[in-house]
């Protein structure tokens, strides 16, 4: 059972503290910014309260809206993104379903077959199956880590087939700028999970996305 989330020695409402986590997330914000949004509809918090009412509370947040994710994902379109983190570089894999609902993401130090099983392993066990096709660009070590995890799947490794996947970036990239860079890739990692899981939300399925059904699906998602 699902521990409720505990809003104990806090003085502001809880329903301020998740509107207050929900902007920083949902929307291109920093904490300054965030604070100034509040303040207009007269809450007057510091962007330091914001900022540690995303590291206790977004946590918890993401977890219950995973527990709330459709079942639709046989295809995963897999790619990966460069970070540069202290002045090294890291990769972000990701994998997103058909629709551009994200499945998983982690932050992993190579771009290397080891790297790319990390991430279907982490996938197989999350989603519970296999998918009907995998969709990737050209690099090699998706088509050695698929032989290895999933050799039944069908992969189809081609760049024009993964524009999914890589407009799925757009969003994190524009946060990411607003950020100017992540700390550390544990940081990074804590951010990206409840950035993702509050963006899935407002991913309406490929067969519901005429202009009233998608306003339909985003009102659904606020009220989440």
């Amino acid at each position: 059972m699902t521990r409720p989330v505990s809003y104990k020695r806090h003085r502001f409402p809880p329903q301020i503290i998740a509107h207050a986590v929900w902007l920083y997330f949902r929307f291109p914000l920093s904490l300054q910014l965030t604070e100034e949004m509040l303040l207009e509809r007269g809450i007057l918090v510091s962007y330091e309260t914001v900022r540690r009412w995303a590291l206790k509370f977004g946590p918890d947040y993401a977890r219950r809206l995973k527990r709330k994710r459709p079942s639709r994902y046989d295809i995963w379109h897999l790619d990966e993104v460069v970070i540069t983190i202290a002045g090294k570089k890291n990769w972000l894999w990701r994998a997103v379903d058909q629709d551009g609902y994200v499945l998983d993401e982690v932050v992993q130090a190579r771009r290397n077959t080891k790297a790319a099983k990390r991430l279907l392993k982490r996938l197989l066990k999350k989603q519970g199956c296999p998918p009907r096709r995998m969709i990737t660009d050209k690099l090699g070590t998706y088509a050695a880590a698929q032989r290895q995890i999933m050799p039944t799947v069908e992969h189809r490794s081609h760049k024009g087939l993964n524009n999914r996947a890589e407009n799925s970036h757009l969003p994190f990239r524009r946060r990411e700028r607003v950020m100017q860079g992540f700390r550390s890739p544990r940081h990074l990692q804590r951010f990206i999970s409840v950035f993702s899981a509050v963006r899935n939300l407002f991913v309406p399925p490929r067969s519901r996305r005429s202009a009233p059904a998608t306003h339909l699906h985003r009102l659904n998602a606020m009220a989440e």
